[in-house]
């Protein structure tokens, strides 16, 4: 075992087990489909990670981010996020009591548990900026003053792919400090009748919790005592590392379409996912699939092709698959 790092007991496994088993069920009769965007949540809230959202509207991101906070009986922000939407808006400012004849700081939405940012990249870069303390520093500052963010805080964040006008991209920087990336489908045939079978008996209106905010702290701390053996860290460094030198790795009719591999950041993501898919499943160690289950969502924004890659229809998933079929599984 790891120097240092406890083990985990079976009776620590068991509760994690309860609550996990708690949160999945209630997300599935709330949420039709959509099982990897569940999976993909749950990871964010035991790893206390950001998710950037990718889909056409209407793919239930929202109903989604509200039913994961109503599952743990969690504070829920929504921000609608546009191009004249200010720093101010959501991180809070001050305003003037006339009473005291004094400035009081008031916080903005973003101090909740959840916060959902609903076309994120509809607002301006300063505004996107406004985020990244909060994001990466779980605080914000509001007339010098510095706030702790909630013990629990995961940032949703929604974007549309097809609409380009009025938008601002986001930047790698900010990206990169999204744990995961989700790219959304449209639901099947039987998927989208349950839905109107389900909007039609009013199931969507009632709403109650199966878990507490304790219990998440609880699963996010015992997400750091999960084994990782040294093996595994290797394998997660050497992906990274090999998406960055792609031309020594890669074929040439592929390595010629990457601008730009995954940075440090990315190997902390695989090591936090990991250990958190290892819990879900039941384990206190990692194994290398641990790794390897989530890899797109982990590198598909970090991960820069060039405008070839974009003229040819060459996608980031497909060297994705290329650089860990590459990169030797222990």
């Amino acid at each position: 075992m790891q120097t240092g790092t406890p083990e985990i007991t079976k009776e620590e496994l068991e509760r994690a087990s309860v609550i996990i088993s708690k949160i999945n069920g209630y997300f599935q009769s709330k949420v039709v489909g959509q099982s990897y965007l569940g999976f993909s949540l749950l990871i964010s809230l035991l790893t206390n990670g950001h998710i950037l959202l990718e889909s056409v509207p209407g793919l239930a991101k929202t109903t989604a981010a509200k039913v994961m906070t109503d599952a743990v009986n969690g504070e829920f922000s929504r921000i609608q996020c546009t191009p004249d939407l200010l720093p101010s808006d959501i991180i809070g400012t001050q305003t003037f009591n006339m009473a005291t004849n004094t400035f009081e700081n008031k916080l903005g939405p973003v101090y909740a548990n959840f916060v959902l940012l609903d076309e994120v990249n509809r607002s301006s870069a300063k505004t996107q900026s406004a985020m990244l303390e909060a994001m990466q520093e779980h605080a914000i500052s509001i007339g010098g003053q510095t706030y702790k963010l909630p013990e629990v805080f995961v940032v949703i964040a929604t974007q549309n792919p097809i609409e380009q006008e009025g938008t601002y991209v986001l930047s790698e920087a900010q990206l990169d400090r999204f744990l995961l990336k989700v790219k959304l489908a449209y639901p099947g045939i039987e998927e989208e009748i349950e839905i109107l079978n389900r909007i039609e008996a009013n199931i969507f209106t009632e709403s109650h919790a199966v878990v507490n905010l304790d219990d998440i702290v609880f699963l996010q701390k015992l997400c750091k005592k999960v084994y990782i053996d040294p093996s595994i860290k290797r394998y997660i460094i050497n992906i990274v590392q090999a998406s960055r030198n792609t031309d020594v790795i890669l074929p040439k009719e592929l390595a010629q379409y990457v601008e730009m591999g995954a940075s440090t950041r990315a190997a902390i993501s695989f090591m936090e996912v990991a250990k958190a898919v290892a819990l879900v499943n039941g384990r206190g160690y990692c194994i290398p699939d641990d790794v390897k289950s989530m890899r797109y969502s982990i590198l598909r924004h970090r991960i820069i092709l060039n405008f070839a890659a974009m003229a040819d229809g060459v996608k980031e998933e497909t060297i994705i698959d290329a650089i860990i079929g590459a990169v030797k599984t222990p």
